[in-house]
């Protein structure tokens, strides 16, 4: 059989037109095809090849035709393995009539090099329908394999980045639990200990005070103290209990004035938040027998008020505590300023300091209702601490300017 060669694929793809315009030859089409194309006889020999296709593989069009192309640039898998030309789906498009488009395999140059390849091979039939050998097209994938792996990178990046970030808000989430169920129980407990100390101290003393005035009134009510001795002695017996129960009322409005106190620092209110944090740290100092070092420099900074005062204090309290529970301190200095719009307050203590590990563990509800007291209020709290070496804990806020402070009292 004689071998199907490029004049005949020309002849057999462009049949004489019948048109009155003139039409491009086949030559010029080849050459116009930025795809590589090939053509291969019965035997697998290369019976026409276009420049395009010559160029990728690295030869001079006079060097390809004629030879076998699965030898020339089929040959060997992408691993350097052997590729059977019994195995090759090019060889199987004239040799079974069908036709395939493969995008796994990979071409060869004449340098030695591959590169990866997507082709498509169909059979060239004759009139009877046999195949006289195959027709095949082919692109040099390099570049869309570069960018199908760098976006399959992106896409790995940006599934880590998500399932960080889901983690992350998981974690978030959950500390978020734990803190509202720890405020949960603290503000029982609270509510506990307010019920006991009404109960117990006011309580005994409403109580006592009821008898007190029992007691009174049945000596009023007697007629035993008709003499004047008798009522003198009576008015003796009687100024004496007012000043026991003058007592009793002292004790209660002191009483009640303290847990006032521990609901709402009156003080907050009534002189702001600068006096509330020098008595709260002075109270601090005082209980713990700790040397308190003050220091503040607010200048004509107007002072902060409502929720932001409330949060700034309430963190306070807790740095405070904090010292007094844990710390083993003898000295405490508190720093306080006002710097750009920021609040900056540092607490430090000499006491016997801890590991990161301490405030960072999911039990640190105190730490972790600092942190997110912080948060609401745009600001951020920070804290550095060394064994040995005593702790310090920096709170930064920023301060509500008029017109925000404006909108708040308006809502």
């Amino acid at each position: 059989m004689p071998d199907f060669t490029q004049n005949d694929y020309l002849a057999w793809s462009n049949p004489t037109s019948t048109d009155t315009a003139e039409p491009l030859l086949p030559a010029q089409l080849l050459a116009a095809t930025g795809e590589g194309i090939f053509g291969v006889n019965i035997n697998g020999n290369c019976t026409f090849i276009n420049p395009a296709g010559a160029r990728m593989l690295g030869l001079p069009t006079e060097q390809i035709l004629g030879r076998n192309m699965h030898a020339l640039t089929h040959h060997s898998h992408a691993d350097g393995s052997h590729f059977a030309d019994a195995d090759c789906p090019i060889y199987r498009a004239f040799r079974h009539g069908t036709g395939c488009r493969i995008d796994s395999e990979v071409f060869w140059r004449q340098d030695g090099t591959c590169f990866p390849v997507e082709y498509t091979s169909y059979p060239l039939l004759d009139h009877a329908g046999q195949p006289q050998g195959a027709v095949v097209t082919f692109v040099d994938i390099t570049e869309r394999r570069a960018a199908a792996k760098a976006l399959e990178a992106a896409n790995a990046a940006l599934e880590a980045r998500v399932q960080e970030r889901t983690q992350a808000l998981h974690e978030a989430l959950r500390q978020q639990q734990a803190l509202s169920t720890h405020y949960e129980r603290i503000r029982e407990e609270e509510r506990t200990r307010i019920a006991r100390e009404v109960h117990d101290e006011l309580g005994s003393l409403l109580v006592a005070l009821k008898l007190d005035i029992k007691w009174m009134e049945k000596r009023l009510a007697s007629s035993e103290y008709g003499h004047p001795e008798q009522a003198q002695e009576l008015h003796a017996l009687l100024q004496k209990k007012c000043h026991s129960m003058g007592r009793l009322i002292e004790d209660a409005v002191d009483n009640v004035g303290r847990i006032i106190t521990d609901l709402r620092p009156s003080i907050l209110d009534h002189q702001g938040l600068w006096a509330a944090l020098e008595w709260q740290a002075q109270e601090c100092a005082e209980k713990s027998e700790l040397q308190l070092h003050w220091n503040c420099e607010v200048g004509d900074t107007e002072v902060p008020a409502g929720s932001v005062a409330m949060g700034i204090f309430r963190i306070f309290q807790e740095i405070l505590t904090n010292v007094a529970r844990h710390a083993q301190a003898s000295a405490l200095t508190v720093q306080l300023c006002c710097r750009s719009q920021h609040l900056h307050l540092r607490v430090c203590d000499n006491g016997q300091g801890m590991e990161q590990r301490h405030w960072q563990a999911p039990q640190a509800y105190g730490v972790m209702g600092m942190h997110e007291r912080a948060r609401q209020l745009g600001g951020q709290l920070s804290i550095f601490s060394q064994l040995g070496q005593g702790t310090c804990i920096t709170l930064q806020v920023p301060l509500p300017q008029a017109n925000d402070e404006a909108l708040e009292l308006n809502a």
